[in-house]
């Protein structure tokens, strides 16, 4: 597989972009030191996060190790200008996410020239001379209609080539997509040669189905590793009321509600439960939770191994809350 993650386990950098809430300084910096200290080696970045916000605390945090010691991803397709916004951000669906960030203006730029200077801005708030992998972010999503067809497009005849310029030469180990949809990874694979793809919240406990039919079968084909990303959708099978970056509606609240009945019922934390299951499929070479505190990342190790009974797993499939065709953790699948 072409994205090989140390662990399986990484760090979201999308919270330390003042995601939801404004986090002091001292706390970004204790919850990157934590992370390490936990023994996570892999970080993901995005100059959205924040307007920069995400990248400069990951940059300054990341200082006190050897560079040569760590995996460190961020994203192309959106350039962070000095010029300062005037009113919210316009990020779609993803609305207020980040009104704590930077209020640096963010424009849209999937071209080949914009990807390289994306590297280079992001390079220097990153206080690093070199990127591991690299992620075409969001080429398909915050755009109306089928408008997200030509900028995905854009985005494979710009982007993608200068990427896989700088993986050939040796600069950059991989570049993929960094989205939270199945079909652009789909049509990134028929058109170009991504090393994997970075997917937020699309194989996960709540979420997997076109995922599992359609993408994972093609990455397994073609050797493309899958980290996913948000893999409590944004929260919500965490405890959190949060849903693809909104209050979760009724309907997806009923079904979480669903899965925390039965996770009770079997005494098991829905959060080991959510973890376990996204690492389970082969595809997968990472999981990346997002994380705002210190001790996050220490909790969510111990979640992703912590025992879980296999007469859950066989519950689950049986109130159809998972597909039977989902692998399980392979000591579970020996038994059901």
């Amino acid at each position: 597989m072409t994205i090989n993650i140390p662990g399986r386990m990484g760090f979201g950098g999308a919270p330390l972009g003042n995601m939801f809430r404004a986090i002091p300084d001292d706390e970004a910096r204790a919850t990157v030191a934590d992370a390490w200290d936990a023994g996570i080696r892999y970080f993901d970045t995005a100059p959205m996060y924040g307007a920069g916000l995400s990248e400069l605390r990951l940059g300054e945090a990341l200082q006190a190790y050897p560079r040569e010691d760590f995996l460190l991803s961020t994203k192309v397709g959106r350039l962070v200008l000095d010029e300062l916004e005037e009113g919210a951000h316009d990020f779609g669906e993803k609305g207020g996410l980040f009104e704590f960030g930077r209020p640096n203006r963010i424009v849209y730029d999937y071209s080949r020239d914009g990807a390289l200077r994306a590297i280079e801005d992001s390079l220097g708030r990153l206080r690093t001379d070199r990127l591991d992998y690299v992620w075409i972010h969001d080429p398909a999503k915050d755009f109306h209609g089928e408008a997200w067809r030509d900028v995905l497009t854009t985005a494979l005849e710009g982007a993608a080539v200068a990427l896989g310029e700088l993986r050939d030469q040796g600069v950059i180990k991989g570049w993929g997509l960094g989205v939270n949809r199945v079909e652009p990874c789909e049509i990134a694979l028929e058109r170009s040669d991504p090393d994997g793809f970075l997917l937020a919240g699309r194989y996960s406990l709540l979420d997997h189905e076109d995922a599992l039919k359609r993408l994972m079968p093609a990455a397994l084909d073609r050797g493309v590793g899958i980290i996913v990303g948000g893999p409590f959708n944004s929260g919500i099978l965490a405890g959190g009321e949060h849903y693809e970056y909104q209050k979760a509606t009724p309907e997806v609240q009923a079904r979480v509600d669903r899965l925390k009945a039965l996770a009770w019922h079997h005494a098991v934390d829905l959060r080991a439960a959510a973890l376990q299951f996204s690492l389970a499929h082969p595809a997968v070479s990472a999981v990346i939770p997002g994380a705002s505190r210190p001790g996050r990342a220490a909790s969510n190790l111990h979640l992703a191994a912590m025992p879980i009974p296999g007469s859950f797993w066989a519950a689950l499939r049986a109130e159809g809350l998972v597909s039977a065709d989902a692998p399980l953790p392979a000591k579970v699948e020996e038994v059901l």
